[in-house]
C-alpha cells in the first residue's frame, strides 16, 4: 500500500507543478495578484509531495521490496545497508525522482526566500520553475516509473553495480544533482527577466547567490568523483575526459563564467544581454549532461542508463527549453541595453576576458565530446576523442586564464592604468617566477610542465594575497581591524582564488614528476620503485557478504625504515559477474603511494601496479579550498537578502 501512495504522491506532484507552471504566468501577464500568489504554496505543496515519494523509494531499497522493477534490478539482500540507501539514486529511474525532488527544492527555497523581488518577476520565476519540473515529472512517470510493479517477484535482487559500491560514489550524484539542477534557478530568473524585458543591478544581484550556490555543489560534486575515478578504478589517475566527466565540466565552467559576468551586471549595469546568454547556456549545458548519461549515445564506465528512447524524450525536454529560451532572447535582446561604459583597461574588460575564456574551453570540451557521435552519425566512422586532444586543446585557456587572473582582480572598474597595476604585482611576479626556477633546478631537468605549473600557482595565489593586501591599506596597525571588517564576498573571491591555484600546482606537480612501475612479482619477492623498497608478502582469497576478495599484502620501506603496509584488492561480486579494482593507497601531503594487485599469471606470481604521485591530494584540496571559498562569499549579507532587491519597483517596466 505505501509503494502505491509513493505513486500517487508523483502524480500529485505533477499536478501541483502544473499549477505553480500556468496559475504565476497567467497571473502576472494579466495582473491578477491572487493568480501571482498561488505559486508559492503550489511550490511547496510539490516538494513535499517529491519528498514524502523519495522516502517511500528508499523504504523499499531498505527493505529489499524486490515487488519493485527497480529495486530488483539494483539491489541485494546481502548489500551493505548504506549502499541500500546509496542504490536508490544509483540508477535511471531514481535518480530522475532525486533529480525532481532537487528541481522542486529549488522551487521552494524561491517559494521561502523569495519575499523581496517584485510580485511579477517572482511569480514569473517560480512559473518557469515549474514548468521544468513539469516536463520532468512527465518524463519520470510516463518513460522511468520508479514504482513499477513485477507481477512476479523474484526471491532476490540482481545487486547495484559494484563500481557505484562506495562511499564516495555514494554522495557524488547528490552534489552532482544539487548543481546541475540549481542553475534551473539561474535559467528562470533569465527567462523570467526576458519576459518582463527588464535587467539590472537588483536582477544582477538576485541571480548570482543561485547561480554561486549550483557553483559550489558542482566543485563539489566533480572532486568526489575525481576523487572516486582516482582510487576506485586503479588507473591512477585523477581525471579521463570521460563523456561523464565532461557532462558535468562543462556547466561548471559556463556557471564560473555566468558569476563573473552577473557581478558587472550588478555593479555596473553592463553585460546584460551576455549574461541571460550564459544563464541559458549553463542550463542547458545541464540538460546536455543528463542526455549524455542516459542516452546511451556516449559509452562510459559510470553512465545511469543506456536507452536511446528515453534519451529521445530528453533530447526533447533539451530542445524545448533551450529553443523556446533562445527564440525568447532573440526578440528581446536589442531591449537589454547595456547603461554603463568601460575602457579597453578596466575590470568589466578583465571580467568580459574571463567569459570568453572560459565560455571557449567549455566549447572545447563540447566538441571533444560530442565529435565522436558527429562523426559517426554524418561518416559512418568510429573515433575516439581522448585525452590527447583535451590536453592541447583545453590547457592553454587555462594558463592564460590563469595569467590573467590577479591582474584582472586589482583593476578598478570602468578605466584602469597599467603602471599603476604593475607595481603592487612585482614583488608577486618575482616570487613566482623564483619559484618556477627552483623547481626546475630542483627536478634536474625534464619537462617544463611543472615549473610552468609552479609559476602560474604561485601567481594565481600571490595576487589574490595581493589584492586582500590593498584592500586593507598601507597602515600596518588598522590592517588587522579592516581584514575583519572586509566583506564576505571579498574574503570568498580570494579564498576561491587561491584554491583554483592550488589546483594547478597539485595538476602539473602530478602529470609531470609521476613515477609508475608495472611488473610481475612472485610472493615473498622485493622490487625498488624510485626511493621505496616494496615487497609482495603474501597474497590470500576471503569471502565477504556480498563478494569475493583476492588481498595483496604489500611492505613499503625506505632507506630500511618502514614506511606502510598495504592491501590492495581485486574483488569479484557474483551478483553481478564483475569484478572491480581496490587500490591500496598510503597518502600524504606531498605524494601518494598507490598499489594496485592485477590477475596471477600463468608462469607464476602476480601483475602488480605501483604508482609514486607526488601532490595528488593538492588536487582535491584545491577543489575543497574554491568550495569553501564559494560558500564564504554565499554569508555574505548582500547575497543572503539580495540588499536593495526590495527597492525593484512593484511591477516590471520594459526597458526602452
Amino acid at each position: 500500500m505505501i509503494i502505491e501512495l509513493g505513486h500517487f504522491a508523483l502524480i500529485l506532484a505533477l499536478i501541483m507543478a502544473a499549477l505553480q507552471c500556468v496559475l504565476p504566468l497567467v497571473g502576472a501577464q494579466k495582473g491578477w495578484s491572487g493568480f501571482m500568489a498561488a505559486a508559492a504554496p503550489a511550490a511547496q505543496a510539490q516538494f513535499l509531495f517529491l519528498g514524502f515519494s523519495f522516502a517511500v523509494l528508499t523504504w523499499a531499497f531498505v527493505a529489499s521490496d524486490f515487488s519493485l522493477a527497480v529495486v530488483t534490478a539494483n539491489s541485494h539482500t546481502a548489500k551493505p545497508l548504506i549502499y541500500k540507501i546509496s542504490g536508490v539514486w544509483g540508477n535511471h529511474e531514481g535518480s530522475m525522482l532525486l533529480w525532481c525532488v532537487i528541481l522542486a527544492f529549488y522551487s521552494a527555497l524561491a517559494a521561502w526566500f523569495g519575499g523581496n523581488l517584485s510580485e511579477t518577476l517572482r511569480a514569473r520565476v517560480l512559473g518557469v520553475q515549474g514548468a521544468i519540473c513539469v516536463a520532468f515529472l512527465a518524463f519520470l512517470i510516463f518513460t522511468s516509473n520508479p514504482f513499477w510493479r513485477l507481477e512476479v517477484p523474484p526471491l532476490n535482487g540482481q545487486d547495484l553495480n559494484p563500481l557505484l559500491q562506495d562511499p564516495g560514489l555514494a554522495f557524488h550524484p547528490p552534489f552532482l544533482y544539487l548543481g546541475y539542477v540549481g542553475l534551473s534557478m539561474a535559467f528562470s530568473f533569465a527567462v523570467a527577466a526576458l519576459i518582463e524585458g527588464r535587467v539590472d543591478a537588483a536582477w544582477g544581484r538576485w541571480v548570482r547567490p543561485w547561480t554561486l550556490v549550483a557553483w559550489v555543489f558542482l566543485t563539489i560534486g566533480i572532486a568526489l568523483g575525481s576523487w572516486w575515478a582516482y582510487y576506485e578504478l586503479g588507473w591512477g589517475g585523477f581525471w579521463f575526459w570521460d563523456p561523464v566527466e565532461n557532462a558535468s565540466f562543462m556547466p561548471w565552467l559556463i556557471a564560473a563564467a555566468l558569476l563573473h559576468s552577473s557581478i558587472v551586471v550588478e555593479k555596473r549595469e553592463a553585460l546584460k544581454s551576455w549574461t541571460i546568454l550564459l544563464a541559458i547556456l549553463a542550463f542547458g549545458f545541464s540538460l546536455i549532461g543528463a542526455f549524455i548519461v542516459r542516452s546511451g549515445v556516449l559509452t562510459s564506465v559510470h553512465a545511469f542508463a543506456n536507452d536511446p528512447e528515453r534519451g529521445v524524450y530528453l533530447l526533447a525536454i533539451t530542445g524545448i527549453f533551450m529553443g523556446g529560451a533562445l527564440t525568447l532572447y532573440a526578440a528581446r535582446a536589442a531591449s537589454l541595453e547595456a547603461k554603463g561604459v568601460f575602457a579597453l583597461v578596466s575590470r568589466e574588460s578583465a571580467l568580459v576576458a574571463n567569459n570568453i575564456l572560459l565560455a571557449v574551453s567549455a566549447f572545447v570540451v563540447f566538441v571533444g565530446t560530442v565529435w565522436p557521435l558527429v562523426a559517426e552519425m554524418i561518416w559512418d566512422r568510429k573515433l575516439s576523442v581522448g585525452a590527447p586532444f583535451f590536453d592541447a586543446a583545453f590547457t592553454p585557456f587555462m594558463v592564460v586564464l590563469a595569467a590573467l587572473l590577479p591582474i584582472g582582480g586589482l583593476m578598478p572598474w570602468k578605466r584602469a592604468r597599467m603602471d599603476r597595476l604593475a607595481q603592487p604585482l612585482i614583488g608577486a611576479l618575482a616570487l613566482s617566477i623564483a619559484l618556477g626556477a627552483l623547481v626546475w633546478v630542483m627536478q634536474t631537468g625534464g619537462s617544463m610542465l611543472a615549473p610552468i605549473g609552479a609559476v602560474l600557482a604561485a601567481w594565481v595565489v600571490l595576487g589574490a594575497v595581493v589584492d586582500l593586501n590593498l584592500r586593507t591599506g598601507r597602515d600596518w596597525s588598522t590592517k588587522l581591524a579592516r581584514l575583519r571588517k572586509l566583506p564576505r564576498a571579498d574574503w570568498g573571491k580570494t579564498v576561491s582564488h587561491a584554491g583554483f591555484g592550488v589546483t594547478i600546482f597539485g595538476v602539473a606537480a602530478l602529470t609531470a614528476w609521476q613515477v609508475e612501475d608495472i611488473r610481475v612479482a612472485q610472493e615473498g619477492e622485493s622490487f625498488a620503485v624510485g626511493p621505496y623498497e616494496i615487497t609482495l608478502d603474501s597474497v590470500r582469497e576471503e569471502r565477504v557478504a556480498n563478494y569475493l576478495t583476492t588481498i595483496a599484502t604489500m611492505q613499503v620501506t625506505r632507506g630500511g625504515d618502514p614506511v606502510a603496509t598495504l592491501q590492495p584488492e581485486k574483488r569479484f561480486y557474483p551478483v553481478a559477474q564483475m569484478p572491480t579494482t581496490e587500490a591500496a593507497i598510503d597518502n600524504g601531503v606531498l605524494r601518494d603511494l598507490y598499489l594496485v594487485i592485477g590477475d596471477p599469471q600463468d608462469a607464476g606470481g602476480w601483475a602488480v601496479r605501483t604508482y609514486i604521485k607526488p601532490f595528488a591530494n593538492w588536487i582535491w584540496a584545491g577543489c575543497i579550498i574554491m568550495a569553501l571559498g564559494g560558500g564564504l562569499s554565499l554569508t555574505d549579507r548582500r547575497h543572503r537578502v539580495a540588499a536593495g532587491a526590495a527597492k525593484t519597483p512593484r511591477r516590471a517596466v520594459p526597458a526602452e
